[in-house]
C-alpha cells in the first residue's frame, strides 16, 4: 500500500465500529464495496423518505458490490433518543432495512466517533466539518476514500448516478 502517511487512517477500512449489541464490527470486512455511510434518526422530518429510498438503493445495488451503513445519532434535537437496538428495531421493521444499523455514535464534537472524525475530515469543503443534520451521507469508494458528501436535502435516490459511477456501471 505505498509507506507511511502523517494522517494514520486511510481508509474506512482501518476503522473498528460498534453493531447494535456493541459487538465490534471491523469496516475492512466492506473493502471492495461502494459504501453510503449515513447518521440516521427515528423521528425526523427527512426519516421517511430517507429509508424509503435507502432501503430502495439497496435493493437495486447490494448484488453489485454496494452496502449501506447507518449510524443512528441523537445530536439533532432528540431525534434518536431510543437505545441503539430501538433504532435497529425501527428501521428493520417500518423501512425493511437490511443493511447494518450500528450502535448509536456522536457524529460532532469531542466525542465524535473516530469514523466520522475520518468520514468529515475527508470532505470537510463547503459543509465545514461538523454534520448539520441527520441523514448527512459519505459515498466511499472500494478503497474505502470518501468521494463525495451530501447534505441531507440531497435524497438518496438523487445520487443514483454517482453509486453507478463509482460501481463502475458508468
Amino acid at each position: 500500500m505505498g509507506g507511511a502517511s502523517s494522517v494514520p487512517e486511510k481508509s474506512i477500512h482501518d476503522f473498528t465500529v460498534k453493531d447494535s449489541k456493541a459487538k465490534d464490527v471491523n469496516l475492512d470486512t466492506y473493502k471492495g464495496k461502494v459504501l453510503l455511510v449515513v447518521n440516521v434518526a427515528s423521528k425526523c422530518g427527512f426519516t421517511n423518505s430517507n429509508y424509503t429510498q435507502l432501503t430502495e438503493l439497496y435493493s437495486q445495488y447490494k448484488d453489485k458490490g454496494f452496502e449501506i451503513l447507518a449510524f443512528p445519532c441523537n445530536q439533532f434535537l432528540n431525534q434518536e433518543p431510543g437505545s441503539s437496538e430501538e433504532a435497529e428495531q425501527f428501521a428493520c421493521t417500518r423501512f425493511k432495512a437490511e443493511y447494518p444499523i450500528f450502535q448509536k455514535v456522536k457524529v460532532n464534537g469531542p466525542d465524535a466517533a473516530p469514523v466520522y472524525k475520518f468520514l468529515k475530515s475527508s470532505k470537510g469543503g463547503f459543509f465545514g466539518s461538523s454534520i448539520k443534520w441527520n441523514f448527512t451521507k459519505f459515498l466511499v469508494d472500494k478503497d474505502g476514500r470518501v468521494i463525495k458528501r451530501y447534505g441531507t436535502t440531497t435524497s438518496p435516490s438523487a445520487i443514483t448516478d454517482d453509486i453507478k459511477k463509482a460501481l463502475g456501471e458508468i
